[in-house]
């Protein structure tokens, strides 16, 4: 069975949320309105995909699985749309996983053709360790050791997010460190439905079918304030909506990281 994902997030960039979550301030998720006309036109897709959610706005979003072509049923092309209404979407990103990578390892465009890790339009990568339980969301920036020899400011990448599958060591690894700098994000518990007999979620119309990968994100401070959902509606498609404080690239990296195999979880 998949266990639910458990997220760390860099809370320097979200001084304001941190405190409201530590405080359960934040708001519900009742509160939260859907994106369509809020976000307005998007002028610089990368500055977009790097950017929160606006505060109280959901961002709606699919992911598209593309298991087309020779290679595609053991590698394919996931993309990420922004929904708008009357049906609209809009492209966002582009994932594929590398094949000749020791571990998973998805490089992340904002152009749907172009998946090179030399190309102008990467913008980041998802990583995880051997078993496939911990993944890592990186921003475009180089390795560090790969950028001690280079001259001039190069950017040394960033780590946008940490994800974990396996609990037990997640607790461990979290009680040897500073947790200052950092929020904890979780999956959301179910309720048990007297009518069907199980534990549900309720993604408000959003899912359609059962699935292990279905999963919602809050913080334990305001459970009810969802900061990210994700669940199948067809057999390769998905709804993915975020709140804030996650921004595109890393809510698309905490999806991503849900489809991969996980061998100490089956």
């Amino acid at each position: 069975m998949l266990k639910t994902p458990w997220i760390l997030l860099p809370s320097q960039d979200f001084r304001s949320v941190s405190k409201s979550m530590d405080t359960g301030t934040s708001g519900s998720a009742t509160a939260a309105q859907p994106a369509d006309n809020l976000l307005g036109d998007i002028d610089d897709l990368e500055d977009f995909v790097y950017s929160p959610a606006p505060q109280g706005v959901t961002v709606r979003c699919r992911i598209i699985r593309d298991k087309r072509g020779m290679d595609r049923g053991l590698f394919p092309t996931y993309y990420m749309y922004l929904e708008k209404e009357e049906n609209q979407k809009i492209f966002l990103l582009a994932a594929r996983k590398r094949k000749k990578s020791k571990t998973a390892n998805y490089l992340i465009s904002i152009d749907p053709v172009d998946l090179s890790r030399e190309g102008e339009s990467y913008v980041g990568k998802l990583r995880s360790n051997l078993m496939g339980t911990k993944f890592t969301v990186y921003d475009r920036g180089i390795c560090p050791m790969k950028g001690r020899g280079l001259v001039g400011a190069a950017h040394t990448r960033q780590e946008l997010a940490a994800i974990s599958y396996n609990h037990d060591s997640l607790l461990s690894r979290w009680q040897n460190r500073t947790m200052e700098n950092l929020v904890e994000l979780h999956n959301k518990a179910p309720v048990w439905n007297s009518d069907t007999q199980s534990y549900v979620l309720n993604f408000r119309g959003r899912v359609t079918q059962a699935s292990v990968k279905n999963f919602q994100i809050v913080h334990k401070n305001d459970p009810d304030y969802i900061v990210m959902q994700f669940g199948r509606v067809a057999d390769d498609v998905f709804t993915l909506d975020y709140n804030y404080p996650l921004c595109a690239v890393q809510a698309f990296g905490i999806g991503l990281s849900s489809f991969d195999s996980k061998l100490a979880c089956e």
